[in-house]
């Protein structure tokens, strides 16, 4: 194992620690420590080729933002704006690369859905960002997976409830560390793919996203305001499909480190 995974993991074991201290944080300087019946850590990201975290505020996600996979959805691309829904910080699952991570299959589904994406995370927020400015929010990249119990997502959608429990769960999004912007640039372009058990699933490009992730920061912050810490999962190319138990994704993006989980 090379130094900088042996680091990555001491990160991602250190953070329930870090959580510890950060309760202490909240106070000001010469201020007593706020009062809390019990410690909740908070949700991290480890970075690339450095000892720092990330630190996880929100899980944005666009929805249906490739032309074929809004149509096999049952969308007309050509008319919908982008919509955005939101996931839990702990849906965070950390997959370091050249690792293969244990996903476990949630409950209440029989129908479990994957989908790869491109994520982005915010350095910088703001409300109402300019689209050509758009980018200079964003600290850096990584790949991962919105994970779907999509059973429940659809009968919630046919009672025009809201769908959160098909999509907001524990661990419903794996990802790999992040590669920062001055390490990777940014991304308009390049293949991205999903495997299962070695079968290609997914195929597509980039640049075959209907809202850029420019143009996300853009539109999220007219709705939003934007803070540091938040992330953006940028919307998933067409067949999308279930996994069961035993199953093996894996997930790649030109340019960035795969991730690799198994389900069970």
């Amino acid at each position: 194992m090379d130094s900088i995974k042996r680091r990555m993991l001491l990160q991602t074991a250190a953070t329930m620690a870090v959580g510890a201290a950060a309760t202490s944080a909240l106070a000001a300087p010469g201020d007593a420590a706020p009062r809390t019946p019990f410690a909740v850590a908070p949700t991290f990201i480890p970075i690339a080729s450095s000892t720092e975290l990330f630190p996880v505020r929100r899980i944005y996600c666009i929805g249906r933002n490739y032309a074929a996979h809004s149509r096999e959805m049952g969308s007309d691309p050509n008319r919908e704006p982008p919509f955005f829904f939101q996931k839990p910080t702990d849906a965070v699952q950390i997959v370091l690369p050249g690792e293969t991570v244990d996903h476990p299959y949630p409950p209440l589904t029989k129908n479990y859905h994957y989908e790869i994406e491109l994520v982005a995370a915010l350095a910088k927020g703001g409300r109402d960002i300019p689209i050509d400015t758009a980018l200079e929010h964003v600290f850096g990249y990584t790949v991962g997976l919105d994970m779907t119990r999509r059973d429940l997502q659809r009968a919630m959608g046919d009672e025009k409830k809201p769908w959160e429990i098909g999509k907001s769960f524990d661990r419903s999004a794996p990802l790999g560390p992040l590669q920062p912007v001055p390490k990777v640039a940014h991304f308009t372009k390049g293949a991205i793919w999903l495997r299962v058990n070695g079968q290609v699933k997914q195929s597509a490009d980039l640049n075959q996203m209907i809202w850029s992730v420019a143009e996300q920061v853009s539109k999220l912050s007219a709705a939003f305001e934007l803070m540091p810490g938040d992330i953006i999962y940028s919307g998933t190319p067409e067949n999308v499909g279930p996994v069961v138990k035993g199953d093996i994704m894996e997930g790649h993006i030109d340019g960035l480190p795969d991730i690799r989980v198994k389900v069970v």
